[in-house]
């Protein structure tokens, strides 16, 4: 019985791992991920309720397939979800988006958001959000986070409220068109993550879309 459970173990380890290398798509990548993870809960939880090498690897076995199933369906979540941010926000060159792993980030330039020294929203930013809202409405199995960066001009402190002003007016913005206010937070970071010796780049507004 345990050879069996051990050679289960091995080939669902190893077909993940060769289907995630032969793969181009995040899915595969997240599948690896998630058998791996898996097998290791599941270990554990088999060690935890039988408390022998059998229930052990049985539990690594089961962890292994639920894991790879999961993180292949969530990495198909987000690369639908990712391009259909990338079809909203082609339009114009007012956001970039980037993929880590599963986590979609939308950088926004602050000044198409706000005016100078504002966490007012401008008129024009509407149909920005907007269009982001549309993308996140659609995919409400996410968790979003608004985060908000000045430069250095200024006090650290005027800086920091500002940036949680605007972070806080992109969250209401979201809300507004029908994001649910329970998937938002909103963190302002002030001048404290330059990314840039340009101040320009500096003033963004980011959304990080974390699958849930």
């Amino acid at each position: 019985m345990i050879k069996t459970i051990v050679s289960i173990i091995v080939s669902l380890t190893l077909a993940m791992c060769l289907f995630s290398c032969a793969g181009s798509s995040k899915q595969t990548k997240g599948a690896t991920t998630g058998a791996l993870i898996g097998a290791a809960g599941g270990a554990i939880a088999g060690q935890a309720i039988g408390r022998n090498t059998e229930a052990t690897l049985l539990g690594a076995a089961i962890g292994t397939a639920i894991g790879g199933i999961a993180g292949y369906s969530i990495g198909a979540y987000m690369d639908s979800q990712e391009q259909e941010l990338r079809v909203a926000m082609a339009a114009n060159d007012a956001a970039s988006i980037q993929r880590t792993q599963d986590v979609l980030t939308a950088t926004f330039k602050s000044d198409i958001f706000f005016d100078f020294d504002s966490s007012t929203l401008k008129p024009g930013a509407y149909a920005e959000i907007g269009r982001v809202s549309d993308v996140l409405n659609r995919y409400p199995q996410t968790t979003i986070r608004v985060e908000g960066y000045t430069d250095s001009k200024g006090s650290e402190a005027y800086n920091q409220n500002l940036s949680q002003g605007r972070a806080l007016a992109v969250k209401n913005a979201l809300i507004q068109r029908g994001v649910d206010p329970r998937r938002i937070q909103a963190i302002g970071y002030g001048e404290s993550q330059p990314i840039s010796s340009s101040d320009a780049m500096n003033r963004r507004v980011n959304i990080v879309i974390t699958p849930t």
